[in-house]
């Protein structure tokens, strides 16, 4: 295995996940929602799953271990139970449906999760296990399709009444997690390429570095300041890789 050319594909997605990077590093979320939308115009669906599971996988790993001991795993452990339930489903669906009907369901699936969370709708219901699991089997099934499974846990969680800081330390260990399982389900599946793992390897750099200045950025302006850039970088990168603008991102 051979990592690929410096073409202009190549520096487009390193630029997503530069993007991507400082969006997870100061947020804690967003950085599927940047960059499955271009990898997935870049170089398809299926590869773009793949590239985001190299990317959130050993490169986060220093920003996530302080957050295990701030998480609630009471909290964590039965999303993470969902999410292993309909994963499985959502990569069947990546994997049979047509790439570019698949393109534009991830698009608007990322619209849609921009609007609710931008708009402040939060889930102020139960928070009993079965419904925490739900929510787990919507991320996973969102996760296993576009690699995206942040929406419905940030949706529940952040209206819940855990500090900022348990909040993000949860999305953080449950992202992580996340990657893993959908690695062994990707495995499986038949979509590890070696020509997505070199892609994902040789941005990875890139990756890693942008979420240390975003983690470094975290306190130095308000949460609402964090959480409205990060949407407006969701909303751009949504919407420059919509299918018909195929043009405008590959020049």
């Amino acid at each position: 295995m051979s990592l690929p050319e410096l073409d202009s594909s190549l520096i487009t997605l390193a630029i997503a996940v530069l993007t991507a990077g400082l969006a997870r590093g100061f947020a804690g979320f967003g950085n599927g929602m940047i960059i499955a939308p271009a990898a997935a115009a870049l170089y398809g669906p299926k590869a773009a799953l793949v590239i985001i599971l190299v990317l959130d996988s050993l490169p986060v790993i220093p920003v996530t271990i302080p957050a295990f001991r701030l998480a609630n795993w009471r909290q964590l452990l039965p999303i993470l139970a969902g999410a292993c339930l309909l994963l499985p489903v959502g990569i069947w669906v990546l994997k049979n449906g047509d790439v570019v009907k698949l393109r534009w369901v991830i698009s608007a699936i990322i619209f849609a999760s921009v609007a609710i969370l931008w708009a402040g709708w939060r889930y102020r219901g139960p928070r009993s296990i079965p419904i925490a699991t739900a929510v787990g089997a919507v991320s996973g099934f969102l996760n296993g399709l576009a690699a995206i499974p942040g929406p419905p846990v940030i949706v529940y969680w952040v209206a819940s009444a855990a500090n900022a800081a348990t909040v993000r330390a949860n999305l953080l260990v449950f992202l992580f997690f996340s990657e893993f399982i959908s690695g062994a389900n990707i495995w499986a599946a038949g979509l590890l390429t070696a020509k997505a793992v070199m892609t994902g390897i040789a941005v990875a750099p890139v990756y890693f570095l942008a979420i240390a200045a975003g983690w470094s950025l975290f306190g130095k302006a308000s949460e609402q300041t964090y959480r409205t850039i990060t949407f407006v970088l969701i909303v751009i990168s949504a919407t420059l890789a919509l299918p018909v603008l195929d043009g405008i991102l590959r020049s």
